[in-house]
């Protein structure tokens, strides 16, 4: 039999909120962190707007010791150890670097590309010659499982400890394969999430596929528009989310808080067959990959409060609204809310799983939906499909027990998952 699995600390670094407290307000009030950013321009990208974490050099020390950040370069395995770490305080848990090793906990939190700016440093102290002078954390900032590596120490955590890479669905799968390792009984607790950088690096190859916006340099706000008739492609972003997941009889044994029960999930591929492609999904595996996640969690889909979607405010917002509606079988008259983050942080590649399923699960234990902005000019094939109601474009009150969230990456990766508010 299955173990159940719970929520029982969150933790953020968002463009438009650092730490759940800022984050939790952001989201109610519909706050954008997209700025502009001088050095994009300077770099001559058509896209000058994006979404990076505000996070000081003060704060950074309240996280990483003096050694820690010594030649230290990495914004993604930042702001993944601040989210970590605020997840981990959060659920009741302490951080002692002298205690032993706790076998019952293990990581599972991924990123797409880390430490790309301290890798072009390297590069370049190599092309001079200077190999001696790269420093002895070079290779642990630039390693794919960098992230890992560095919470398991301050964390200490003996249990499973890995890095997982699916792009966009990076952050909902790192969740879900969190939460089957301590179904399965082989850990109590997983810190589950994913991290992101930011960058000239980062944010160049997608400037030059043409699939991020360029008209709203002048209006940074209003440049994430998913679900709008004038959406013009999207806005990058970078940050963190992470997520305490606990077995339910652990939970119960520390007295801990629960914000939300994980009920079930799926992850697929479309192979990229049927119209799917390296950028594009195949639609099929998608509606797949939702259904799945719903039998799995053995809900009806009628039980369902809200969406959160992927919804990147590209020409594939509708496709994926025609997705969720063909695999949830619900009519026009009884769709649910459906909602997309992207609309105040921009598309936070690697982290925009995880960060969406903070907001998602934050929902439910506030009881309220956060709006989809800047979708006022709704899609003519959307408003076909849902109506209009079905967006929430300002804050709604109300109480929310079932929540599903889906991702869908670059290579026709899916991954989706259902959140319910816990009970006995």
């Amino acid at each position: 039999m299955k173990k159940r699995v719970v929520i029982t600390g969150l933790g953020v670094v968002s463009p438009n909120g650092v730490g759940i407290p800022d984050f939790l307000d952001a989201l109610k009030q519909g706050k954008s962190g997209i700025q502009f950013y001088q050095h994009l321009k300077d770099k001559h990208f058509s896209c000058c707007i994006g979404g990076i974490p505000e996070v000081s050099e003060d704060l950074m020390k309240a996280y990483l010791t003096p050694l820690q950040l010594k030649n230290f370069n990495s914004s993604g395995i930042l702001y993944g150890c601040m989210a970590g770490m605020d997840a981990w305080r959060d659920a009741g848990l302490d951080i002692d670097e002298a205690a032993e090793v706790d076998f019952d906990s293990g990581i599972m939190f991924g990123t797409g590309q880390s430490g790309v700016d301290k890798f072009r440093e390297a590069i370049y102290k190599l092309d001079e010659g200077n190999v001696r002078r790269l420093g002895s954390t070079t290779v642990a900032q630039t390693m794919s499982s960098g992230i890992s590596a560095y919470l398991g120490g301050i964390l200490g955590c003996g249990n499973q400890v890995s890095t997982n890479s699916s792009a966009c669905t990076t952050g909902t799968e790192a969740i879900l394969m969190g939460a089957e390792r301590i179904q399965s009984g082989k850990a109590k607790r997983m810190l589950a999430g994913s991290c992101s950088d930011h960058g000239t690096y980062i944010w160049g190859g997608f400037d030059a596929m043409r699939v991020m916006t360029y008209k709203h340099n002048e209006s940074p706000a209003k440049g994430s528009r998913p679900m709008s008739a004038s959406a013009s492609g999207f806005v990058p972003g970078s940050g963190a989310g992470a997520l305490l997941l606990e077995e339910l009889e652990s939970a119960r044994a520390r007295g801990a808080f629960i914000y939300a029960e994980i009920l079930g999930g799926h992850m697929n591929s479309g192979g990229q067959r049927n119209g799917g492609t390296m950028t594009a999904p195949n639609s099929l595996a998608v509606q797949r990959c939702i259904s799945l996640a719903v039998k799995d969690a053995g809900i009806r889909t009628s039980d369902i409060d809200t969406i959160n979607g992927h919804l990147t405010a590209t020409i594939k917002d509708p496709m994926e609204i025609k997705n969720w509606k063909t695999a949830l079988g619900l009519s026009k008259n009884d769709f649910p809310a459906i909602n997309s983050l992207k609309g105040m942080t921009g598309h936070c590649l690697a982290a925009a799983g995880s960060i969406e399923c903070v907001a998602s699960v934050l929902q439910i234990a506030h009881g309220f939906i956060f709006p989809s902005t800047n979708c006022e000019d709704l899609h003519p094939d959307i408003e076909e499909q849902i109506g209009k109601l079905a967006i929430p474009h300002k804050s709604r009150s109300q109480e929310v027990n079932t929540v599903i969230k889906a991702s869908f990456g670059f290579g026709d990766v899916n991954a989706c998952i259902i959140f319910k508010k816990f009970t006995n």
